[in-house]
């Protein structure tokens, strides 16, 4: 397996299709919002336009990792991204990450999108494992990863440096074992249990 096949997935709200070098304008857009900045970047990381034009015009090479775009399905608009990456073959197992800008947010399509590729590295790719590290005061994250099944497996206290403050970072996971019973629908399998 790699990630050299670029696929475009539709769910109801959200499109995830690979980038173009032309995304490169809106992506400086996106980036500029204190919240991106925040829960993204280093303070010092500077990221011209025409460096992100050189870093998404080369999202389709990569085999070794998969980059998507992820547009509101109503207008086509470009409002952010998910990225599976560091893949360990050995293991089955990649990291993933995202970032969605503020005209993407509230709406559904972050969870949309973050299910919609979790689910393609379990269900095309044959992943095992799925993680992810995040800030730990990232709450608006969290909830969207907690919705789609990531599980909470430590916190690494102080391991991240934000101008003067130490702060906190979480890791979660998801397993193969656990999708096949939610399919990044966790609530909703954990109701159907009780069901029965």
């Amino acid at each position: 397996m790699n990630f050299s096949v670029k696929p475009v997935l539709t769910g109801e709200r959200s499109l995830l299709r690979p980038f173009t070098e032309d995304d490169a304008t809106r992506i400086a857009e996106i980036i500029e919002d204190p919240e991106v900045i925040r829960f993204t970047f280093e303070p010092s990381t500077v990221l011209t336009e025409e460096r992100l034009r050189s870093w998404y015009a080369s999202r389709n090479a990569q085999t070794d990792r998969l980059d998507l775009a992820v547009t509101d399905r109503a207008t086509a608009e470009l409002v952010g991204e998910v990225v599976l990456y560091e893949w360990d073959p050995d293991a089955r197992s990649c990291s993933f990450r995202t970032l969605v800008g503020p005209r993407g947010r509230g709406r559904g399509l972050g969870t949309e999108a973050t299910r919609l590729i979790v689910g393609y590295g379990f269900e095309q790719l044959g992943l095992n494992r799925i993680q992810l590290e995040l800030f730990s005061d990232n709450h608006r994250a969290r909830r969207v990863y907690e919705k789609v099944g990531f599980v909470e497996e430590g916190v690494r206290r102080q391991a991240l440096v934000r101008g003067e403050d130490l702060l906190d970072e979480t890791v979660m996971a998801v397993l193969a074992q656990d999708w096949a019973v939610h399919r990044g629908h966790p609530d909703i399998a954990a109701v159907s249990s009780t069901v029965r």
